[in-house]
């Protein structure tokens, strides 16, 4: 398992057990561990219904789906998040390289990371595991 998420102070803290006991093992992994799944597995990574992405963890919203697109990197991406707020940025030195993590900036739960490859109108590209968020649609 890799890094456990640091003692930053969160608005929602709960116990490790509390967080066992409410995630699956990957999503646990993923969310509290750092961990990534392997691409063109997650649930959302060709999943392209109208709605909105929240965080596993608290249930933030993150990413509305039309700000979602095929990076063809085999993990959910999108160009923007709802807004700047919802998101921490840290640099991860991970893995001998330089990159930014991102995680849900109300529970400290690890996303995935945010490149500098993305689309208009933001240029970037936020890597994003499945594990790691769940999916509301649209009302009919």
């Amino acid at each position: 398992m890799s890094k456990a998420i640091d003692d930053k102070t969160y608005p929602v803290q709960k116990t490790d057990a509390e967080w066992r006991a409410q995630l699956g093992s990957e999503q646990y992994a993923v969310a509290r561990h750092a961990a990534t799944e392997r691409a063109f597995t997650g649930k959302y990574w060709d999943h392209f219904e109208a709605g909105a992405y929240q965080c596993i963890g608290c249930g933030t919203p993150l990413f509305e789906a039309d700000t979602k697109f095929d990076a063809g990197c085999g993990w959910p991406s999108y160009f923007a998040p709802v807004n700047a707020e919802v998101i921490e940025r840290v640099v991860d030195h991970a893995h001998g390289m330089v990159r930014v993590e991102v995680r849900c900036n109300n529970c400290g739960s690890h996303l995935g990371h945010v490149f500098p490859d993305g689309p208009e109108p933001t240029g970037e590209r936020f890597c994003i595991n499945s594990a790691a968020i769940d999916f509301t649609p649209l009302p009919p």
